[in-house]
């Protein structure tokens, strides 16, 4: 870290406990805005710059939108939320990929955000295959379908697509200026992302303002977003996570994004809100008991949850015999 480098004015958010004693304790902040920016309710620092990460795809997919490019590429809906998601590297997500890059007259190589293990071995606990290297490719990777789109774009006006990525390139040039035109602000950093793809770091607030756009803008590009991300969820994300229960249970009502190291994203399209979570050591399980806690004090979640949600609503922590030895206690009141 550079000498002087600010942090974050982070507060407690979540507890694990063991016995009668606290053990961890994660801290983050938390923003609800409404879809004038106004800052409805906060907990910690809604300020300071965060990466949005995955949370950022819909306005990496936005020019595409803007440009009439799924009419002019013969895209679907389908397309589009494989462009927003983070999958699972499942046969329809690998299928709809192919297809995209079928479309547009690319392959897998063009592709550029490397590869891994597909995220639903993890999400289902289920062994992955041995063979792992011939198994997977780029195709499998959670963000291929934001590349695919990327060189659609580049397709449809011309560009190089081997320079998709460059952070001068004509697409990125023009996403960059999309999320500070779309956030309405003057104040983000880049990075790169995991995938390669440059990322944004952006006010908490200015993220959950996004996603109150995201959630009721009338204005097509946003309006397409909001309908591939609700309608399509299981292509957005996969099969037992998170993202995808959230969106079934708000039955087209909440548009949903994770990102890596902590970061949630939710657009209420009922209430007008954009709700940003941050969990500053990147925790996954702090990130999901936060955010059913978050929703839950809103009042935006039944009180019978489906079990993909039930597991995180202040889960009890249990020893490898299935005795009770603590529990994940959140430390926040938002509402």
């Amino acid at each position: 870290m550079k000498a002087g480098c600010a942090l974050a004015g982070h507060v407690p958010l979540l507890a694990s406990t063991r016995g009668p004693l606290p053990e961890c304790v994660h801290h983050g902040s938390i923003v609800v805005c409404d879809r004038q920016g106004g800052i409805v309710a906060s907990v910690g620092d809604a300020q300071f710059l965060n990466f949005a990460r995955s949370a950022l795809k819909p306005l990496q997919a936005l020019p595409f939108l803007e440009d009439d490019g799924p009419a002019r590429m013969g895209f679907s809906s389908y397309e589009v939320a494989l462009m927003c998601a983070s999958h699972s590297g499942e046969a329809i997500h690998v299928r709809t990929v192919q297809g995209m890059l079928d479309r547009i007259g690319a392959s897998g190589s063009d592709l550029q955000c490397g590869c891994h293990l597909p995220y639903f071995y993890a999400a289902t606990g289920t062994a992955p295959p041995p063979d792992m290297e011939r198994a997977f490719s780029a195709l499998h990777h959670n963000c291929s379908g934001k590349h695919a789109g990327f060189l659609a774009y580049c397709r449809l006006h011309g560009h190089r697509l081997a320079d998709y990525l460059g952070p001068d390139a004509p697409l990125q040039v023009r996403i960059r200026n999309t999320v500070l035109q779309f956030a309405a602000t003057e104040h983000i950093e880049q990075g790169v992302d995991g995938c390669n793809a440059p990322n944004f770091a952006l006010p908490l607030a200015r993220l959950a303002f996004v996603y109150a756009q995201l959630a009721t803008s009338s204005r097509p590009g946003p309006a397409a977003l909001r309908f591939a991300m609700t309608r399509h969820p299981d292509l957005v994300s996969g099969t037992a996570r998170v993202d995808l229960a959230l969106s079934q249970a708000g039955a087209g009502d909440l548009v949903v994004k994770a990102g890596a190291d902590g970061v949630q994203a939710i657009g209420v399209r009922s209430r007008g809100l954009g709700i940003a979570i941050r969990i500053a050591d990147g925790n996954p399980r702090a990130r999901h008991v936060v955010t059913i806690e978050v929703l839950d004090q809103l009042g935006l979640l039944p009180a019978a949850l489906p079990p993909v949600l039930a597991l995180h609503r202040r889960p009890p922590l249990r020893s490898l015999a299935g005795q009770q030895v603590g529990c994940l206690q959140p430390l926040f009141r938002i509402a």
